[in-house]
């Protein structure tokens, strides 16, 4: 497991008095300033973050020492991370998107099917992306999150992405890996995990406080 954890990553300027845009990974996501300062990927700036609304999905944030658009504007891609014990627990059955990212994907025979790429929902639930296809993050597809053992079990593939998702696959690997949490929810009869990167998750809480999940039966 990593010692940091991403909690956002900013998507561009808002205003003109260095406001910036940024995608949250926590499950809240107003708490994406909630652990203290946060650093870059290169560890090379750090920031104070204050949180100042909410707009379109994104939450808009002042970091010290950036005071003009042009400035913002060129954070766009930054990714902003803290360090891991800043994070509560996680509760059971609920992990951290980081974590899940590179487990080996298994059969219940112990054939390797592919590795855990990242954590997407495009409205119907979390699926894990295991590169050449897609479960869903529930009980009944993937009864085993072995963090330590390095692996999941899955069930059969549910689907293959074609062109059109492999786009938002590639997102999902781009934004959502780090810090949601998930855990399995309640979904038709099946229990959806859901991470969570509390913060870079079922929902990693990347902390909905990667967004928080609970596993359900």
């Amino acid at each position: 497991m990593g010692t940091r954890v991403c909690v956002g990553a900013i998507v561009g300027a808002h205003g003109v008095r260095g406001q910036v845009r940024v995608k949250s990974f926590t499950d809240d996501p107003l708490d994406v300033a909630a652990y203290g300062p946060v650093e870059d990927e290169d560890r090379t700036r750090r920031f104070k973050l204050k949180v100042m609304g909410e707009a379109k999905g994104l939450v808009i944030a002042k970091l010290d020492g950036v005071d003009d658009r042009d400035a913002a504007e060129a954070l766009r891609g930054t990714r902003l991370y803290v360090s891991r014990d800043k994070l509560p627990e996680t509760d059971e059955d609920e992990f951290l998107y980081s974590d899940l990212v590179g487990l080996r994907a298994e059969t219940a025979d112990g054939s390797v099917v592919g590795t855990v790429r990242g954590v997407a929902d495009f409205g119907a639930g979390e699926v894990l992306d295991l590169g050449t296809f897609m479960v869903p993050f529930t009980k009944a597809d993937v009864p085993v999150v072995d963090i330590a053992g390095g692996r999941v079990v899955v069930v059969s593939p549910q689907y293959a992405p074609d062109d059109k998702d492999e786009a938002g696959a590639s997102e999902a690997r781009d934004w959502a890996v780090e810090a949601p949490r998930s855990g399995r929810s309640e979904s038709e009869g099946q229990a959806e995990r859901k991470p969570t990167e509390r913060s870079e998750g079922r929902r990693s809480r990347q902390e909905k406080e990667d967004r928080r999940g609970d596993r359900g039966e």
